[in-house]
């Protein structure tokens, strides 16, 4: 039986007539489940008495209910004393829920906690792994110096534990350890070298992990262990591969020389033996012979390789980095098709992802080249996407691509987001710096915006032109008088400085112009803001020096009034210039060379990558993406002039064990070999460690046997873990339906989507996304004579469904089609899920209503437990109806064949020749559903369902009366 109907074998009745109710058995969990969530309920109170019953049932009931509350961040700490009591009883699904309790409050109710530590003492002795496993859990989550000898002693005895699944929790409480207590750290370090030496993949991402907590410096760890680690790599847990590839990342930089001063045509013997003895004959070799990759160096390159293809991003990002700082240039490019693929994920991941191309594109132009257009601006991206992609783009700029980039450009300026739009004239002076070919056109094209309507756009060109100016002064006497008129009406501090500057810098080629600027300045001086005011100040000076006829009173009076300013700044630069430029008794010897300081010549500036210098930190790590140097950031290590021994990593093989027998392994992406090794500490039922070995190859089997369950040509479904427990072997009740021909409904059609037609089904199998879930797959074709970009979920309605939706199909070709995967949470409810289909350029309403048979999911129970249940769902959980059946239903598989076609019910074997009975379960609330078929001598027949769910029984009853009556 389940954990999901145990909670009904005692005492479910007999609560509800304690409670003097006339209810059924269920009703009374009902009602206090409804009044937990109440602006009334008193301190849950009548958890507390369920805790405290003498019945297992209701306490489990207690406690499933409070783990719900824990998963929606609801606050169950005052329950802590009543919890703990639970911790030593003989039910096993009921101890699992009070450590998931324990783990979570145990560090913020220590005192309490200490109270029960003998009975987690005796816990980490228990026969079933999973109790072993949460039992140190919890202990480590005590922090609590008093009990780290206690702790210390634990992890030492789960490290050799035979469940690869508590080695893996030892691992995890050793970092909970040295945080509670540094002095530990030699003990714990030979923890730490003993697990790194364990060969399950379960166990290795772990405790590496560990070792980059505990003691990142002690790299002699991984000597031995390193051709180990690159082995397993591609078997290990994705969250493990990322870690693992991190710290080999660093491993590398110290022990094998730079790739980067190969000689060309230098190539690596691929041929050559990992292991080859010879190596130590190549000591002596001089500089002067070409470079040669060191065969482990080229083994963690080739293991790492088939990650890039990784679903999960952080995995891929890890590689990425890896090839970038430890890879021979010419074979970085391999990463980029990778990287690409990435920009198709959801907004953070391409955001990160975008920051460390940006870093690579200026380094490496001609490795995202080819891919240019996937870095074009789109009207859905954020403006921070955005600005990363103008980064891109920019970076990459070159004399063949530069009138498409600047084509692009031209539209961006015309977005409404005005800091996108700033960027890219900012992007547009930076090109026009590095690229002098284009130099006057990005110029023209400047000036151009300056009679723009929107200040923002002026202001930024203003502010452009002027650095561009500075490079060719000479020539641009006619754009410096056009900006002098535009400025009236430019407001923007920066832009009217910038122009200001301008007139200051170059006022001998504008000698008209400059001293009206400065007297309209004279006037709105005191209003202006203080860049301005400084701006002012300079020009007056400027135009003292050259121009005094003109300008002499007009200076006097503007000194004067930043003689008197509220801004400290100003009040000093007017001391410092009227001492500098108007000579008096009191004048020093500067003031000679007045001409010589505010008029000499300026270097042009420099336009440059704000990702210029972030290659100072390592690519996908939280520094590069602040670019500021983060706590705990290791700085990765410069490659060794002489590569240390390599001999340190070779391992004495022992011999094979007599009577067992190892096949090769495969080139898998997913090895089964690595799950052989994981489902050998997946039994969370009881079974103990002592045969824990033994039983490993028949639990290995019955996991294997209920994959085959699902459909053979997905071969994209992983099996899934929690914890390194397979939910196949948990959920062994669960089954799909054996029916095979499946109902296709049209989504959307053709006309109406122009072009792009949709139809789903449901596949009646488990959901990936949420168990909760219903999942349907989405049949997407396109119809039309054109490709059909960006098709995607938009909009949601009712606001509150949670629907999982596919990703992004950047593109579907002319009569192409595709099949993607969707998950929603219909809450047992045959109300209809509508939403937005949308393509780049429409929005289409679709939506998906449910049968009621389709919210149900298969199970499979022998008669006796059907009868049984079926007998605590009486009353009010029944609805039955009399039907006559069609002549052609007559037979048991036409009754099989036609309730499967309309309910995903699993069949139960049935000694009664008349009888027909299925069981299954709702999706989203795990209620029993029963139906039964009684069989009379004429063609009439009782069907029956039974459930707690008494509206879905009513429609699923007229559903069935339907199928079974027609032919």
């Amino acid at each position: 039986m389940s954990t999901g109907v145990s909670y009904n074998d005692q005492g479910g009745a007999e609560a509800a007539v304690e409670a003097g109710q006339e209810s059924t058995p269920t009703s009374s969990s009902t009602g206090a489940a409804f009044g937990l969530f109440s602006a009334d309920f008193k301190k849950n109170e009548d958890l507390k008495e369920m805790l405290e019953s003498n019945k297992e049932s209701l306490k489990l009931e207690a406690m499933k209910r409070i783990v719900g509350l824990i998963a929606k961040g609801k606050s169950a700490s005052e329950l802590f004393p009543a919890v703990v009591k639970n911790v030593a009883s003989k039910n096993i699904e009921l101890k699992k829920l009070v450590y998931v309790y324990l783990v979570r409050y145990a560090e913020k109710q220590q005192d309490l906690a200490l109270l029960s530590i003998s009975t987690f003492q005796r816990a980490l002795k228990d026969p079933n792994q999973f109790i072993r496993a949460s039992a140190l859990r919890v202990l480590s989550s005590i922090r609590v110096p008093i009990i780290v000898p206690i702790m210390m002693l634990a992890i030492k005895e789960a490290a050799a534990d035979l469940s690869p699944y508590v080695r893996k929790t030892s691992a995890h409480a050793i970092q909970k350890l040295y945080s509670l207590d540094p002095d530990q750290k030699e003990q714990l370090i030979e923890v730490i070298e003993k697990l790194l030496k364990d060969k399950s993949t379960l166990v290795a991402g772990s405790v590496v992990m560990a070792f980059e907590e505990v003691c990142p410096d002690r790299i002699d760890l991984i000597h031995k262990n390193y051709r180990k680690l690159c082995n397993l790599l591609v078997d290990v847990e994705e969250w493990g591969q990322v870690v693992i590839i991190s710290m080999l990342t660093r491993y590398a930089r110290t022990q094998f020389t730079s790739p980067w001063t190969e000689v060309r045509g230098a190539e690596f013997d691929e041929n050559k033996a990992f292991y080859d003895s010879d190596s130590e004959e190549k000591k002596d070799q001089t500089e002067a012979k070409p470079y040669i990759m060191d065969p482990d160096h080229r083994l963690l390159l080739r293991n790492t390789k088939p990650l890039l293809q990784s679903r999960n991003t952080a995995v891929v990002m890890a590689v990425a980095q890896l090839y970038w700082h430890l890879a021979p240039k010419h074979e970085v490019s391999i990463v980029t098709k990778s990287l690409v693929r990435l920009l198709r994920s959801h907004r953070e991941v391409q955001y990160i992802v975008l920051q460390n191309i940006a870093t690579m594109s200026i380094q490496r132009k001609g490795m995202f080249e080819p891919f240019i257009k996937s870095f074009y601006v789109r009207s859905t991206d954020a403006t921070h996407i955005k600005t990363l992609k103008l980064e891109i783009l920019t970076n990459l700029a070159n004399e063949a691509n530069i009138s498409t980039i600047l084509r692009e450009f031209q539209t961006y300026v015309k977005s409404q987001d005005k800091a996108f739009a700033a960027a890219t004239i900012q992007a547009i002076g930076r090109c026009a710096t590095n690229i002098s070919e284009v130099t006057d056109t990005c110029l023209n094209g400047l000036v151009l915006l300056l009679s723009n309507r929107d200040e923002t756009v002026v202001a930024e060109s203003i502010v452009v032109i002027k650095k561009l100016l500075q490079t060719q002064p000479t020539q641009h006497g006619d754009i410096i008088k056009h900006m002098a008129k535009l400025f009236d009406n430019v407001t923007v501090p920066m832009a009217r400085a910038s122009i200001l500057w301008l007139m200051g810098e170059y006022c001998e080629k504008v000698p008209k112009i400059a001293p009206d600027v400065l007297r309209k300045m004279a006037k709105t001086f005191t209003a202006e803001e203080d860049i301005v005011k400084l701006q002012t100040v300079n020009l007056a000076a400027k135009l003292y020096l050259t121009n005094s006829k003109q300008t002499k009173l007009l200076t006097q009076y503007i000194l004067n009034l930043g003689k008197y300013d509220q801004n400290y700044d100003i009040r000093d630069r007017t001391r410092f210039i009227r001492q500098l430029i108007v000579p008096n008794e009191k004048s020093g010897a500067l003031s000679k060379y007045a001409r010589r300081i505010l008029l000499a010549p300026k270097p042009a500036p420099g336009l440059e990558s704000a990702f210029k210098d972030r290659d100072r930190y390592q690519l996908g790590t939280l520094s590069h993406s602040l670019n500021l140097k983060a706590t705990g950031y290791q700085e990765l290590p410069d490659w060794p002039a002489v590569a240390p021994d390599q001999s340190v990593r070779n391992v004495e093989i022992s011999a094979p064990i007599v009577g067992k027998t190892k096949q090769p392994k495969s080139d898998k992406f997913y090895s089964d070999d690595e799950d052989e090794k994981e489902e050998e500490g997946s039994d969370s039922s009881g079974s103990g460690s002592e045969d824990s070995s033994s039983s490993s190859e028949g639990l290995f089997l019955s996991v294997r046997f209920k994959h085959c369950l699902f459909p053979q040509n997905d071969s994209k479904k992983p099996t899934f873990r929690t914890s390194g427990i397979s939910l196949f072997y948990m959920s062994f009740q669960v089954t799909t339906s054996s029916f095979g021909p499946l109902k296709t409904y049209e989504l959307l059609h053709h006309m109406t989507g122009k072009g792009l037609s949709a139809k789903y089904h449901f596949p009646r199998q488990p959901c990936l996304y949420q168990p909760s879930m219903v999942a349907v797959q989405v049949i997407l074709t396109n119809s039309s004579d054109h490709a059909l970009e960006e098709i995607h979920i938009g909009d949601q309605s009712p606001a509150s469904l949670n629907i999982h939706c596919f990703n992004t199909i950047e593109r579907l070709e002319p009569g192409a089609s595709v099949t993607v995967s969707m998950g929603i949470d219909f809450s047992d409810s045959t109300q209809a899920a509508n939403f937005q289909l949308c393509t780049k350029e429409d929005q289409f309403s679709v939506s998906i209503q449910p049968a009621v048979g389709e919210l149900l999911m298969a199970s499979t129970m022998t008669e006796q437990d059907f009868c049984k249940e079926q007998g605590k769902l009486q009353g009010m959980n029944e609805a039955s109806a009399t039907i006559t059946m069609a002549t052609a239903n007559a037979s048991r598989q036409a009754i099989n064949k036609q309730v499967l076609s309309v309910a995903n019910v699993g069949e139960v074997p049935s000694s009664q020749n008349n009888f027909s009975r299925f069981a299954g379960q709702t999706v989203s609330s795990r209620a029993l559903v029963l139906v039964s078929l009684e069989l009379s001598e004429s063609s009439g027949a009782l069907l029956t369902i039974n459930t707690e769910k008494s509206v879905m029984a009513s429609m699923l009853l007229q559903d069935l009366k339907q199928a079974l009556a027609q032919a």
